[in-house]
């Protein structure tokens, strides 16, 4: 005997899940519930198939192909338009003329007995066997009445509870002869309990009812989705779970990777290569689809998790579906009932209220409260460029397929047969995606110099020598999931915002150039990378009486590229140094806050055991440098720019200093007392560097860790600023701790407030008017200058929906204050 698989319906009742996938498609415990129903007709020797289909049917027949992996034989009978029950099995009618055949819908879960179903129907000598079951709510099936011999009675589609006669429903289950299809009319739609039975049954036809024991659920509506689920981890339906049980009811499946202090509470189910954190929470009748990654903190309860899905820390997740390929990003919170499409990304620390449906590929912004279903609206193009290039979750947003396109949209903005320099750090995801990098930019008729692994800085370096442009791709600092891409123009310089804005535009349109095969460009690796580096740098910087100085350096290389020059470097100096954590380490390309923090206690301690001069650590990627004095005390990052200030202004006495906005007042104190004059800048590096590229330019720094050195180069380089420090040092004979000394104290302090997209201009226009009479600057955001000197700056974030605030008083409860009232200022612009 044939099955008919009926897999044609939309399931609009079932949307946003069913609007970019077909309803038996939609994974039941990890598993399309048509492949359920196909499994448990091969239990029951039903292995020759033909599936009806419709609504996005060639993702059914890419799915389930010929049917060999299943052990079963399946052909298609595919309709141009809708049909109905009873029209879609007539579509099949050629494949079905020569015996019985059972007919079975491919999105309702079941375990019935088949073989039971199909010996009823032939003892019987029925022309048509309907399978029924009993139901608590019969209100949404067609409720059959038989009689004692099972012979059908009276049917009744979707009755009212006035209409309610029985409890005995219409599963929508048939063993048919094929003489039933005299009574279907072809290429219209018919249904067979509203057209076929109801006419059979009038001229006396025998149809049968067969009441069957077991588990039904008809997977219509969300709630019997999320039930059904639970039902299956639960044990109700005899159905096959693919994985292991290492301990009742906790369902593992092979590839899956659940740390030892993860959470998990069963009834539950991890599907395979799945990625499950410390300190995340999995509780009953979760199910977690393939690929899927969980954070640290995040929990989940009774929330159905489809394949390649990003679950980030501390979210929460209750009775929801998420859909597939779909970003969750940090502590966003999404309730009970709540149903998120395909390739959505929901943004940090936003809710998504119950019973919201979000359809496919929408944003939910950063911080909103979405309380309504979020149907027609576009999905907003997140800003490609960030404050250091492209940058996102390594393999969830930026992935290789995201890189061959971001450097293909590269190249087209250069002319063919330029010349790009690709370098990474030490990170495996680096080196992955440059790879990819340099194949598109190759296929798109650009030579490329590859640097492998280098310092940011002497990637900008070498970039400068020659190329049209470079590619570098690191670990986001502190963040060792994300990566960056940075794109850098012919200096070396991150590209400027009218380079983005190029570059974004041709990503855009998806207007990539192809070379044609003689065009493929080349793949170089220069030699002697570092050498030439190392002695630039000696050239250009001044180093005079460090020789003969006698100073003691203590030197920390963090593990990262740096430790690649500086045995050059230090050799060249000719400095008594002590090299610390000189090796690579791949397993760690960045660091997080603390990491930083406890590597420069140790390496206080270091340089205080020593007796050195000063100590020294670089980030990984050798573009940031932290400073410590002689009495192994740290120096803050925006403490150390106000000390390098200070020596570097002694010195020249005259010039400019690039600094952004955000950096304290006191800056131009120290550098008035010098006779040098400061120049603003905004936040942006590109725009630093723009300012520190001039010609009376003598300091650049961004009071993080990094500082340009104008006459070596107008981009952020740690190695640089550590050969001027040491002879800036011997020149002076004052420590650090000196310097830092006669230095004013700084009262700057930070907040961030989430923003939604959307009124982020209301935002700053409510602190324009807030501002009243008073001095407003707008080099960057809008800054607020109070009478007596107080300032506060508003700034909203280029990439995130957030606005950043800078206060500066004469105390950090003066400017915690400041920070208070314009706080609130910024927040009323959402109500």
């Amino acid at each position: 005997m044939k099955a008919v698989v009926m897999a044609g319906g939309e399931g609009t009742r079932l949307r946003p899940m069913t609007a970019s996938m077909p309803k038996p498609l939609l994974p039941v415990a990890n598993r399309p519930i048509m492949e359920h129903v196909l499994r448990l007709l091969k239990r029951h020797g039903l292995t020759e198939t033909v599936v009806t289909v419709q609504f996005l049917a060639s993702l059914v027949k890419n799915y389930f192909g010929d049917g060999e992996e299943l052990g079963m034989d399946l052909t298609y009978a595919h309709e141009e338009k809708p049909l109905g029950t009873a029209g879609s099995v007539k579509n099949a009618e050629e494949a079905l003329r020569s015996d019985s055949f059972l007919v079975i819908s491919g999105d309702a879960l079941t375990d019935f007995d088949l073989t039971d179903l199909i010996r009823f129907h032939r003892e019987r000598g029925a022309l048509v066997t309907v399978c029924l079951t009993r139901v608590p709510n019969p209100l949404e099936f067609g409720i059959t009445i038989v009689d004692e011999d099972g012979r059908v009675d009276r049917f009744l589609e979707k009755p009212t509870w006035g209409q309610v006669f029985s409890d005995t429903v219409n599963t929508g289950i048939y063993v048919m002869e094929p003489e039933v299809f005299d009574y279907v009319e072809p290429d219209i739609p018919v249904d067979w309990s509203g057209d076929v039975f109801p006419r059979l049954m009038k001229e006396g036809k025998p149809i049968f009812g067969y009441v069957a024991e077991g588990y039904w659920e008809d997977v219509g509506t969300h709630e019997s989705y999320v039930k059904a689920q639970a039902d299956v981890l639960e044990g109700k339906v005899d159905v096959e779970i693919d994985g292991f049980e290492i301990s009742p009811g906790v369902w593992i499946a092979e590839g899956a990777e659940v740390h030892p202090d993860a959470k998990l509470r069963g009834p539950l189910y991890v599907g395979d290569y799945a990625k499950i954190e410390a300190g995340a929470e999995i509780r009953e009748h979760t199910v977690i689809g393939s690929n899927v990654v969980v954070k640290a903190d995040a929990f989940l309860h009774r929330a159905v998790v489809h394949d390649n899905v990003y679950i980030g820390p501390q979210t929460n997740l209750r009775g929801c579906v998420i859909g597939k390929n779909t970003d969750v990003m940090r502590a966003a919170r999404i309730e009970d009932g709540a149903v998120i499409g395909d390739e959505c990304l929901v943004g940090e620390e936003s809710i998504v209220q119950g019973n919201v449906r979000v359809y496919p590929f929408k944003t939910v912004e950063a911080g909103a409260f979405v309380n309504t279903s979020v149907i027609w609206e576009a999905r907003g193009q997140a800003q490609l460029f960030g404050a250091r290039g492209v940058s996102g979750i390594l393999n969830v947003e930026i992935t290789p397929e995201l890189a061959v396109r971001l450097a293909s949209a590269y190249a087209t903005t250069l002319k063919k047969g330029s010349t790009v320099t690709t370098a990474r750090d030490h990170s495996r995801g680096a080196r992955a995606l440059k790879r990819a990098v340099i194949s598109a930019l190759q296929a798109s008729a650009i030579d490329v110099r590859d640097l492998e692994n280098v310092p940011l800085p002497v990637a900008r370096q070498q970039t400068a020598r020659g190329s049209a442009g470079g590619v570098m791709i690191r670990t986001t600092p502190g963040v060792p999931d994300s990566v960056d891409i940075m794109f850098f123009d012919e200096r070396g310089a991150d590209l400027s915002q009218g380079g983005q804005r190029k570059l974004d535009r041709v990503y855009a349109r998806q207007e990539y150039r192809r070379a044609f095969p003689g065009e493929i460009g080349d793949l170089r690796f220069p030699a002697s990378v570092f050498d030439a580096y190392t002695g630039s740098v000696m050239r250009a910087v001044d180093t005079t009486g460090v020789a003969e100085s006698g100073l003691k350096i203590v030197v920390d290389a963090a593990n990262g590229s740096a430790g690649l020059v500086l045995p050059s470097l230090l050799g060249r100096l000719g400095v008594d140094a002590l090299t610390i954590n000189p090796g690579l380490n791949e397993a760690r390309p960045t660091e997080t806050a603390e990491a930083r923090r406890a590597g420069l206690v140790r390496l206080g301690e270091i340089v205080s055991s020593a007796r050195a001069a000063f100590g020294v650590r670089f980030d990984p990627v050798g573009e940031r440098l932290s400073l410590v004095d002689e009495r192994g005390r740290i120096i803050e990052d925006q403490r150390a720019l106000l000390v390098m200030l200070d020596l570097i202004a002694a010195e020249r006495r005259s010039g400019r200093v690039a600094l952004p906005v955000t950096t304290t007042r006191i800056a131009e104190q120290v550098a008035a007392y010098h006779g040098t004059q400061v120049e603003w800048t905004t936040t942006s590096p590109d725009d630093l560097t723009r300012v520190a590229h001039k010609e009376s330019s003598v300091f650049g720094g961004d009071g993080q860790g990094g500082f340009i050195v104008p006459e070596f180069s107008s981009v952020f380089d740690a190695t640089a600023a550590f050969a001027r420090l040491i002879g800036l040092v011997a020149r002076t004979q004052l420590s650090l701790s000196q310097i830092d000394a006669r230095i004013p104290r700084a009262h700057v302090l930070k907040r961030d407030v989430i923003t939604p997209w959307a009124i982020k201009g209301l935002v700053m226009r409510r602190v324009v008017e807030a501002a009243g009479d008073r001095s407003v600057d707008t080099t960057d955001g809008v800054r607020v200058v109070e009478p007596d000197g107080r300032w506060v700056l508003v700034l909203p974030d280029p990439a995130e929906a957030v606005t950043h605030l800078w206060a500066e008083g004469p105390d950090d409860a003066t400017a915690a204050e400041l920070l208070d009232d314009w706080s609130v200022i910024v927040d009323s612009a959402e109500r």
